[in-house]
């Protein structure tokens, strides 16, 4: 069994994964909840939208509930024929980041793409786990900047 880390304690982190290209996202998932644990956070509530342009809706009503405290957002953007993958990266990613920064709480960008092939996709599952870690540091980082204490678990 690992050795459990304590940074993530009182630090609680929702998903949001896209089903589409979901071979990929759901092995995303998974290495998601893996270093959740690992990490010594609490897992929130995880929300599974169609893609990843209809994410933005579901994280801010996760930004909302005051038990959430960051969000990390999990998809594939895989190339197809036109350039439909960098509308859907550019405008997906845009609005999340002005979402993180409205509601004061970070997002993890999980999200690979655009202009990626599958494979290219299954060799960025681990990018799962640095955004867990990236929303970790980040919410330690803003408590203290705050002076917010960190909740219980």
């Amino acid at each position: 069994m690992a050795k459990q880390a304590s940074e993530g304690n009182g630090i609680r982190v929702a998903i949001v994964a896209s089903e589409y290209n979901y071979d990929v996202t759901l092995l995303m998932l998974e290495r998601a909840k893996e270093e959740v644990d690992f990490l010594g956070a609490t897992l929130g509530p995880i929300v599974k939208t169609p893609g990843v342009f209809d994410m933005p809706l579901a994280v801010k009503a996760l930004y909302d509930r005051s038990d959430v405290d960051a969000v990390v957002a999990l998809g594939a953007v895989i190339e197809g024929e036109t350039q439909h993958d960098e509308v859907v990266m550019n405008q997906a990613t845009r609005k999340l980041t002005d979402l993180s920064v409205e509601h004061g709480k970070p997002l993890g960008l999980g999200i690979s793409g655009p202009g990626e092939t599958r494979l290219q996709a299954q060799d960025r599952i681990e990018n799962a786990a640095t955004a867990v870690r990236a929303v970790v540091k980040m919410v330690r980082r803003l408590r203290d900047l705050r002076g917010t204490p960190a909740r219980s678990r």
